[in-house]
């Protein structure tokens, strides 16, 4: 499978919510079915990694695939929010450094 790039991503995503999705839901019920599809990552999360144990309705489930929802809905929500997700994360990898530049290697909680 070729990979894609973020910004390939978000173009096609779009493409698709124009042919075969009709529309995109506006913002706020794109913002709403995000926090559902982090809650359905976030039950994956604590039954294969935390201490809740599996139930029947887990049964199916991947990690992976309820990642990429999550993907899915925020490429949405950038797409209609007029951000470019290239942008944005180069932006934020920029931050991250110049804040926490010694911020973790000087944290003693993570020399343990």
């Amino acid at each position: 499978m070729k990979q894609i790039t973020i910004s390939e991503a978000q173009q096609k995503v779009d493409d698709w919510i124009k042919t075969i999705g009709v529309r995109y839901f506006n913002e706020l019920t794109n913002l709403g079915i995000l926090m559902e599809e982090v809650g359905e990552l976030s039950r994956i999360m604590v039954r294969k990694y935390g201490e809740q144990s599996y139930k029947e309705s887990d049964t199916g489930k991947e990690l992976s695939d309820e990642m990429a929802d999550v993907l899915w809905v925020l490429i949405c929500l950038a797409n209609q929010t007029g951000v470019n997700l290239t942008e944005a994360l180069q932006k934020n990898f920029e931050k991250k450094t110049t804040r926490d530049a010694t911020r973790h290697i000087e944290n003693e909680k993570l020399k343990k």
